[in-house]
C-alpha cells in the first residue's frame, strides 16, 4: 500500500491536480460507474436466458447450474476479494479484478453449450465478487458514519442501475447483432472503467485533488491504524454484530438474486413476455431498487435527526421497514397481468436495496477500517450462500409447482432477518462503533 503523502509533496502535486470541490461524492460516482458496468457484464446471462435455452437446447434445471456456478465461485471469492483489497489496497485491487471480470465476461461469447457456459460463469464470479466489498472500503475510506448510509445508497445503486440498463442494451444487441456479441460488448465494458479508476482514485489520506478542509472533514473521527496491521478474520467471526448482519444477509439475498436471474424468465415461461416485452418491462424493478437504495440512505440520517435514535438504531431501522415493503412479493404468483407482477416486483425491488444498503452500512459503522473489506466479504459470502441455495430450489421446483409459492418465501426470510438482526443487535443501538 502507498506511503501517506506529506504535506510539502501534496502541496506540489496539487500543481497538476485541481483541488475538486466535494470530491468523496465524485469518488462514490466513480464506484457507482464501476459497479454498472460489473452489473450489465453480470446480468446478460439473465436477458439472453430464454434464447439461450432454445438456441443450446437446455432445460431450466440446467439453466440454474449454469446460474449456479455463478454463485458459487461468487459466494467462495467474496471473503478473499475483500481480504486482497484490504491487503492491496483499492486502487489496484479493485483495477485487477476489474479487468479479470472483463476479459471472462466477453468469453462467454464463445460458448457452444450449458457446460462451457457454465464455466464461463464460473470465471466471471471469481472476478467480480470485488465489487460489494471494494464499494463499502471506499464508503468507510471517504465518509465520516452519519453520510455513509447515504454513500452506500448511490453506489449500491450502481447495482439496480447496472441491472436496469442491461435489458434495453443486451437486447439491442442481440437482435441487430447476435448473441455472442452481446456477450463481449456488456463484457468489455470494465475495461476503461479500470483505466479511469486506476488513473483517478487514490485514498482521502494521498489524494492530491482532496482540499484541506474536506479532508478535515473525512479523518475528523478517523481512528489511526497500525500500518501494516494484520486483518484478524478469526477475530472478526466472533463478533455478535458479524454474525447479526451475516444472518441477515443470507435471508435477504435469495430476492435480489431471484429479481437479477430469474425476472426474465419468468416473464417468458409464466406470463408469455417474448424478448422485446422484456426489454420494455423487465428493467423497471431495478429503477425502483435504485429509489430504495438512495432513499434508504438518507432515511437513517433522518430517523438520527427526527427521533433521536442512536447510529445503528437507525440503521435497523430502516431494514425493519425495509423488510414490511417485501410483503406486496408474495403476490406476484397471484395477480392477473403481467403488469401487476412487475409492479409488484418494484416494490420488492424498492424495499430489498433499501435491506441492502443499510446491511452493508452496518458492516462500515461495527468493523475498524482495516476489517471492512474482509468483513463486508465474509458477510457477502454468507449472502451469497443463501442466494445460491435458493436458486437451485427455483430450479429444482419450479417447473413443478410454479414461482407462486417460491415468491412468497421471499417476504418471509426477509421479516425472519429482520428479526435476527433487531435480537443479536439490541445492545449495540446506543454505539457508534464496536
Amino acid at each position: 500500500m502507498s506511503a501517506t503523502i506529506k504535506e510539502g509533496e501534496r502541496e506540489d502535486q496539487q500543481k497538476s491536480w485541481p483541488v475538486i470541490k466535494g470530491l468523496r461524492w465524485w469518488i462514490i460516482g466513480l464506484v457507482c460507474l464501476g459497479t454498472i458496468a460489473n452489473y450489465l457484464a453480470r446480468n446478460s446471462l439473465a436477458i439472453l436466458g430464454p434464447q439461450l435455452e432454445q438456441n443450446m437446447h437446455f432445460s431450466t434445471q440446467q439453466y440454474s447450474y449454469v446460474v449456479a456456478a455463478f454463485q458459487v465461485t461468487y459466494t467462495v471469492m467474496q471473503p478473499v476479494c475483500g481480504w486482497v483489497i484490504d491487503v492491496l489496497g483499492l486502487r489496484v485491487g479493485f483495477m485487477l479484478f476489474a479487468v479479470l471480470w472483463s476479459v471472462t465476461g466477453a468469453l462467454h461469447g464463445l460458448a457452444t453449450g450449458w457446460r462451457s457456459l457454465a464455466v464461463c460463469r464460473g470465471f466471471l464470479g471469481l472476478s467480480q465478487a470485488c465489487a460489494i466489498p471494494a464499494g463499502v472500503k471506499a464508503v468507510a475510506e471517504w465518509f465520516p458514519k452519519k453520510e455513509r448510509s447515504v454513500a452506500i445508497g448511490y453506489f449500491n445503486a450502481g447495482t439496480s442501475l447496472g441491472a436496469m440498463l442491461a435489458p434495453p442494451i443486451i437486447v439491442w444487441l442481440a437482435l441487430h447483432y447476435d448473441w455472442r456479441t452481446a456477450f463481449v460488448v456488456s463484457g468489455l465494458i470494465g475495461i476503461p472503467w479500470a483505466l479511469l479508476w486506476w488513473l483517478f482514485y487514490r485514498s482521502p489520506a494521498d489524494h492530491p485533488a482532496l482540499g484541506r478542509e474536506e479532508r478535515k472533514h473525512i479523518l475528523a473521527e478517523r481512528v489511526p491504524q497500525p500500518a501494516g496491521q494484520r486483518v484478524a478474520t478469526r477475530e472478526i467471526i466472533k463478533k455478535r454484530s458479524f454474525w447479526a448482519i451475516a444472518i441477515a444477509r443470507f435471508l435477504a439475498e435469495p430476492a435480489w438474486q431471484t429479481f437479477n436471474f430469474w425476472i426474465p424468465l419468468y416473464l417468458a415461461t409464466e406470463r408469455h413476455m417474448d424478448l422485446r416485452g422484456i426489454a420494455l418491462f423487465a428493467w423497471l424493478p431495478f429503477l425502483a431498487a435504485d429509489l430504495g437504495g438512495i432513499l434508504g440512505g438518507y432515511l437513517s440520517p433522518y430517523l438520527m435527526d427526527r427521533f433521536g435514535l442512536s447510529l445503528i438504531g437507525s440503521r435497523v431501522a430502516g431494514v425493519a421497514l425495509g423488510a414490511a415493503l417485501m410483503l406486496p412479493v408474495s403476490g406476484v404468483g397471484w395477480v392477473s397481468t403481467p403488469l401487476w407482477a412487475i409492479g409488484l416486483f418494484c416494490c420488492g425491488g424498492f424495499a430489498h436495496q433499501m435491506i441492502s444498503g443499510l446491511l452493508n452500512t452496518l458492516t462500515t459503522d461495527t468493523f475498524e477500517q482495516n476489517e471492512v473489506g474482509t468483513a463486508n466479504g465474509l458477510t457477502g459470502m454468507a449472502s451469497w450462500i443463501g442466494g445460491l441455495s435458493f436458486s437451485l430450489v427455483v430450479g429444482a421446483f419450479a417447473a413443478r409447482i410454479g414461482f407462486s409459492p417460491l415468491f412468497c418465501c421471499l417476504s418471509i426470510f426477509d421479516l425472519l432477518g429482520t428479526t435476527i438482526l433487531i435480537t443479536l443487535l439490541r445492545p449495540k443501538w446506543r454505539q457508534t462503533a464496536q
